[in-house]
């Protein structure tokens, strides 16, 4: 299993999307099954920027991983977010024997990945909801990088600030793809 992290906007689903299709992996982005199964008040909440709960995610994220045969294809978009969920993942992995090999961290700066998703017209894409979003990766997400090391998971930084071409050029290479 390979994990993507970055600030929102640093091009994890694209590199996601890019890894999935070229190496026969299984993609599997949050964002997107946060947006097709919650609805009502936690779907205003996390349109307002707010994170949901690690409970809620987790609960989520396990009935997907159930699903998938072999985990080690996996590309895991936009989880863990909060080192509870880190926990928790590193946990499923030992008790379900699938190994996760790398932390691929899309570093990019905040003015570009803004005008990454101020291009992307996605609803949840307002100026507040990006801060918030931002305030909330710095606070709760960024210490995993640490996190990850002290747990002696393979860590790669890729400068994203690039072309989606060279950025991916990197991530294969890096990941002897």
């Amino acid at each position: 299993m390979i994990l993507l992290m970055g600030l929102p906007g640093s091009g994890k689903g694209t590199q996601g999307k890019m890894m999935a299709d070229e190496h026969g992996m299984h993609l599997i982005s949050m964002g997107e099954i946060i947006r097709l199964y919650v609805t009502g008040d936690r779907r205003n909440r996390m349109l307002s920027g707010e994170l949901l709960d690690d409970s809620e995610v987790i609960e989520l994220l396990d009935r997907v991983l159930d699903t998938i045969p072999n985990k080690e294809l996996c590309v895991l978009d936009g989880f863990p977010r909060t080192i509870h969920q880190a926990e928790w993942l590193v946990e499923k992995a030992n008790r379900e024997n699938f190994n996760i090999s790398h932390v691929i961290n899309l570093d990019a700066s905040q003015e570009t990945v803004k005008k990454r998703l101020r291009a992307r017209g996605r609803s949840d894409d307002k100026e507040e909801v990006i801060e918030e979003r931002f305030k909330e990766y710095i606070e709760l997400t960024q210490p995993l990088l640490v996190w990850f090391r002290e747990h002696n998971i393979d860590l790669l930084n890729i400068d994203a600030e690039r072309s989606v071409y060279d950025v991916n050029n990197d991530v294969s290479t890096a990941l002897h793809l």
